[in-house]
């Protein structure tokens, strides 16, 4: 007799919230949260081959729940499991307070029934707790699945930040006189390595921490390389029109939370609302702002004052500006425009091309990182090209 026991005990004879339970909806929602309740595997599959015997789907208050199958049957029923494993996952499924005892006055399991054949009295296994507790099992998993769609979040945000990462460095080894130090490839490398296997909560919070610190690495010599080199002239007779920025290999929302961590790290004068991109990045990759800006482009602000000047030339109506400026922001909204100027001899409609990114960022499908990507891959392209 322990304090456990008398607890499960208890449990059984508790008033049970709901009079019925799907019984295997229960165990759907133990299997979710079994790590909740300290249960393995196999203890699972106990517990399923219990509920086997128990005629009908549902565990109903006034029907009887006690199920009285003997070792052996029960063992055939968990797949064969030896007699000595079977009474282990029984007792850690009485532990956990999932089932409880209803002995007999031998230790055997039987049941007597009445003239008619139904059930008069039984020992064995009580269902019962699981009828009591099926509330708290079912808000243990939802809290689980909560958990681990978080988790997923986490890690999706991590992968796609360190393929930015890795893109960015293939820019920079791709361009001679730009040497990457080797920590940093062996970094990505080690950080990609990392990600293979399955990871905690902890794991993912270290993991986070480097990502942002080579995060910061990649934009400095980024920073360093695009400063060294003027822009080439407009090239553009090559270029191929934008169709879907919208791309897997690219940040998502809780990837840009992280890289604008990174900047934020970094101490920029950025505004608030610029995306995660550095400026520098984006002159990189769209020349043609030389071209048409009245001033050097050196912080954000003057390139959200330079679009609001080009984009009535491009034939984009002060309404359809003034809209993608409330949806993605001044500074994204920008960007966006100077990518539309780039392709200008691409796009029939700027105006209209504008509005459904508007529409697509509004829906969470659009960011403009792909686009700049794109672009100044084009560049890097061409040139590659026109050197050989």
């Amino acid at each position: 007799m322990t304090a456990g026991y008398l607890a499960t005990q208890a449990l059984a004879e508790a008033p049970a919230p709901s009079s019925s339970v799907n019984k295997w909806q229960v165990f759907r929602d133990l299997t979710t949260a079994r790590s909740h309740f300290g249960l393995s595997s196999r203890s699972l599959t106990v517990l399923s081959a219990l509920l086997s015997f128990h005629p009908g789907d549902m565990l109903e208050d006034r029907g009887p729940l006690i199920v009285f199958p003997s070792n052996r049957t029960l063992g055939e029923r968990a797949h064969g499991m030896a007699e000595s494993t079977l009474r282990r996952h029984l007792a850690a499924l009485l532990d956990a307070g999932l089932i409880a005892r209803h002995d007999s006055p031998n230790g055997k399991r039987y049941a007597t029934r009445t003239v008619t054949g139904r059930l008069s009295v039984a020992f064995g296994f009580d269902l019962r707790p699981l009828l009591v507790r099926a509330a708290e099992i079912a808000h243990a998993a939802a809290m689980h699945r909560v958990a681990q769609a978080q988790l997923s979040r986490r890690r999706e945000a991590i992968v796609l930040q360190l393929r930015d990462a890795a893109k960015i460095l293939d820019y920079l080894t791709g361009h001679a006189g730009c040497p990457v130090p080797t920590d940093l490839t062996c970094e990505a490398d080690d950080l990609r390595r990392e990600l293979r296997r399955r990871l905690t909560d902890r794991d993912l919070n270290a993991v986070e921490t480097r990502i942002v610190t080579l995060m910061v690495m990649v934009d400095k010599l980024l920073e360093i390389h695009l400063k060294a080199t003027k822009p080439s002239g407009y090239d553009g007779g090559n270029e191929r029109h934008i169709q879907d920025s919208n791309q897997n290999t690219y940040e998502s929302e809780g990837a840009m939370k992280i890289h604008a961590a990174a900047n934020d790290a970094k101490k920029t004068d950025a505004a608030e609302t610029a995306p995660p991109l550095p400026l520098a990045l984006v002159t990189e990759a769209c020349p043609a702002l030389t071209d048409y800006a009245q001033t050097e482009i050196q912080h954000w602000r003057d390139l959200v004052s330079e679009m609001d000047q080009i984009c009535p030339w491009l034939g984009i109506t002060p309404e359809t500006w003034q809209a993608a400026k409330r949806q993605m922001g001044p500074c994204t909204a920008a960007v966006v425009a100077a990518c539309i100027l780039q392709r200008a001899d691409r796009i029939l409609s700027p105006g209209g091309y504008l509005r459904d990114l508007t529409r697509r960022s509004a829906e969470g499908r659009f960011r403009p990182e792909p686009m700049v990507m794109a672009l100044l891959g084009s560049r890097s392209e061409d040139n590659r090209r026109s050197a050989a």
